[in-house]
């Protein structure tokens, strides 16, 4: 399981940089915020 929310978060992330590349900006910074909550790394919103 932790596995899979550590490449869920890589790949919002990379989505992210991408739509900020595109000049979508609020799309890719929520796109960002949302891989850091996911994310295993960071603050995981599947945690107790």
């Amino acid at each position: 399981m932790l596995f899979l929310l550590w490449i869920l978060a890589v790949i919002l992330v990379i989505a992210g940089i991408i739509q900020l590349f595109k000049r979508n900006i609020l799309f890719g910074i929520a796109l960002i915020i949302v891989g850091f909550l996911v994310g295993p790394g960071g603050v995981s919103i599947f945690n107790k």
